[in-house]
C-alpha cells in the first residue's frame, strides 16, 4: 500500500452510478464536478518550527478537495490521487 510522507493525502475520488428506478446502472462516471473522494491513508504531518502538526483528517473520512489538487497516481490498476492537506476543504459528516 502506499504510505504517504508528511501533510499529504491519499484519496480515492467517489464514483457515481446513474441507476433507473428499477436498478439499471446506465453509466458510471467519475464525480470530477464535485471533487469528493475518501481519504484512504494520510502521512504524520508537517514541521512547523521544529515541532509535529498532527493532521486533521483521517482514513475513511469523505472529503472535499480542490479541483486542482494533487497528483493522479494509478498502484496496482486503481487511480488516487496524492493531495496536500491544505487543498482538503472540508470533512463530510
Amino acid at each position: 500500500m502506499i504510505k504517504p510522507l508528511n501533510d499529504n493525502v491519499l484519496v480515492k475520488k467517489e464514483v457515481i452510478e446513474n441507476k433507473t428506478a428499477s436498478g439499471i446502472i446506465l453509466s458510471a462516471k467519475e464525480n470530477t464536478d464535485d471533487n469528493i473522494g475518501v481519504v484512504i491513508a494520510v502521512g504524520d504531518g508537517k514541521l512547523v518550527d521544529g515541532k509535529k502538526v498532527p493532521m486533521t483528517v483521517k482514513v475513511n473520512d469523505k472529503v472535499i478537495f480542490d479541483k486542482y489538487a494533487g497528483n493522479e497516481i494509478e498502484y496496482q490498476g486503481e487511480k488516487y490521487l496524492l493531495i496536500s492537506e491544505s487543498k482538503i476543504y472540508a470533512v463530510i459528516d
